[in-house]
């Protein structure tokens, strides 16, 4: 069984990878960048999704030899020119802090009419061999924020992106509601067909 890296040490992420992943019955061992410590973290320099996914997917790859894959995703709110974009993990200055995120996007988006707050998340998926053969594919899932954080599942901006045809935020969502619709879950169904004509 070829193990597949997934360029993450986030647990939530890691766990809906799988879940992801091994629904679409890929027969790959799916393992966190946290089995490979000795390997840093990649700094994401890419001034987009795409590049940033590469960089992390070929950092792991070069790293231990194995394919692997990443994403950067982010949430891009129509009023503010597509911010935060590939900032969002790092909103409010420090890095995957949900809570002063939240927070602080809510604030500058207070004034802000119902009519206005159109928003989406994006999600890069890349797969990169160590041989340096890269490709990338995206998600993206468009809704409209809340005012106050509602639900409490997910993370990151899940509590207050309300996704179209919906009267639930993200968060409220089950697991299974949120990969069926979500960026990352269209980004990394994307992928399988390249995970499969690339590595069988």
């Amino acid at each position: 069984m070829t193990r597949l890296i997934l360029a993450t040490r986030n647990a939530g992420k890691i766990a809906e990878l799988r879940s992801i992943l091994s629904d679409s019955g890929l027969p790959h061992e799916l393992v966190g960048a946290e089995s490979y410590p000795e390997v840093p973290d990649v700094k994401e320099t890419g001034t987009t999704f795409a590049e940033n996914a590469l960089l992390k997917a070929h950092a792991l790859a070069r790293a231990t030899g194995l394919p692997a894959v990443a994403d950067d995703s982010g949430l891009c709110v129509d009023v503010l020119n597509g911010a935060p974009g590939i900032f969002s993990a790092r909103w409010a200055g420090r890095h995957g802090d949900d809570a002063a995120n939240l927070t602080l996007l809510l604030s500058q988006l207070a004034d802000i009419a119902p009519a206005h707050r159109g928003a989406h998340f994006a999600c890069a998926a890349a797969l990169a061999l160590p041989d340096g053969t890269e490709r990338v594919v995206e998600g993206r899932l468009r809704g409209t924020l809340r005012y106050a954080p509602t639900g409490a599942g997910g993370f990151g901006y899940d509590p207050i992106l309300q996704p179209e045809g919906d009267t639930r935020t993200c968060a409220e969502l089950t697991p299974a509601e949120k990969n069926a619709i979500s960026h990352r879950g269209q980004a990394f169904r994307a992928l399988v067909p390249v995970v499969r004509e690339l590595l069988g």
